[in-house]
Order: structure tokens, then sequence, then C-alpha cells
């Protein structure tokens, strides 16, 4: 199984370019926080910028937040960074004529949908604010 990071670049781009705003901000700057590269940190920031969630012009190297971090929410950079935006996938290719395989597609989707809820109405709850203030303590624990 394959997982995706792309939540979890999304919010490390966010967090980095309001902790280091007085810093290099360049996308070499933040692919090495990320350990990723400069071109993939410019597609996923070009992707924020759309989204509101950053403002950056190309050639400038001077992003900044598109709002306050307080009005970010984990679920609105959940939105801008995933394509596919199930957490969960069921099986499509089951046996129909099974009971088992022609029944657990309709039941999962009720199943899935709710935790799909219950996650979205969760990240919706966690602003990128108190992520960066986590990150800060975190980063004061190891002094």
């Amino acid at each position: 199984m394959k997982f995706s990071n792309k939540l979890s670049d999304g919010v490390h781009i966010l967090a980095y370019v309001d902790i280091c705003k007085d810093g290099d901000l360049s996308s070499a700057a933040i692919a090495s926080s990320i350990e990723s590269n400069p071109s993939l940190v410019r597609r996923m920031m070009s992707r924020l910028s759309k989204a509101g969630l950053l403002i950056s012009r190309p050639g400038v190297v001077a992003p900044k937040l598109g709002r306050p971090a307080s009005e970010i929410t984990l679920l609105d950079v959940y939105r801008v960074m995933e394509d596919n935006q199930n957490l969960l996938h069921i099986d499509e290719k089951t046996n129909p004529a099974c009971i088992v395989g022609g029944n657990i597609q309709e039941t999962l989707t009720d199943i899935y949908d709710q935790i799909q809820k219950n996650a979205e109405d969760s990240m919706a709850q966690v602003s990128l604010q108190e992520i960066i203030d986590s990150i800060l303590v975190n980063n004061q624990k190891k002094k």
C-alpha cells in the first residue's frame, strides 16, 4: 500500500514559510528541510498559492502565508494537496456471486463515509498556528 506525504509536505511548507520568514525561503532551502527536491517543492507551493494559502511570485524568493496561520486549517491544506481525498478505499473487484463479495462494497461505503467525515471534522479543528506552536515547543524541548 502506497501512502501519500502530500498533506504533511504541504503543512511543512506553510509552517517553514511562517517560522523561517526572516531566513532563506528558497525552494532549495525548503526542499532541504523536507528532504525532497526543489522542483517538487515549487509544484507544491504552486498548488498552495492557487488555493490562496500561500502568496508566492515566480522569480521572487519571498513567499508568505495567504492568510493568518490561525485561519488555515489542516482540512484546508488536505483539500489542496491530496488528489484523491478519500482516506479509505474499497476494492471494487469482488465476486458479486459471493455473499461477502456481493455486499462488501455497499457495507464498507457507509462505514468509510462516516470515518471520512469524522476525520475531516477533526482536521477542520486544527489550525496551522497550533501546528507551528507545537513545532516551536518541541524545538525548545530539544535544546
